[in-house]
């Protein structure tokens, strides 16, 4: 993992796997987004088995798929979770951009 800091409570980085999560639970990160959509590559975890062993180590987890451009529904979608799920958090896809993309709608 690549893990950038957006911000105090934002960091992205790329596609991660389930053994990635206890590395991310013990770095402090709380929840985490994947802006991925399933099946975009192949060999690409899910978002359900990912998030099902992110609960495992205590991590709450949201997925919210950008194909393209960032459309109004994933932006509300991501501010209700900013609002309420735990941070910091750890925003994944391909690269990252797609998560900071949604991060950057918050505007601060």
């Amino acid at each position: 993992m690549n893990i950038r800091k957006v911000s105090s409570d934002f960091s992205v980085t790329g596609q991660i796997g389930t053994n990635d999560l206890k590395a991310i639970a013990e770095a402090g990160y709380k929840s985490i987004l994947c802006a991925r959509p399933d099946g975009e590559e192949p060999g690409q975890p899910g978002f359900a088995e990912l998030a099902e062993a992110a609960r495992a180590v205590g991590l709450e987890a949201v997925h919210i798929p950008v194909s393209g451009m960032v459309g109004e529904g994933q932006i509300i979608r991501f501010h209700q979770a900013w609002d309420s799920l735990p941070r910091p958090m750890l925003g994944y896809c391909r690269s990252g951009a797609r998560a900071a993309t949604l991060h950057a709608t918050l505007g601060r």
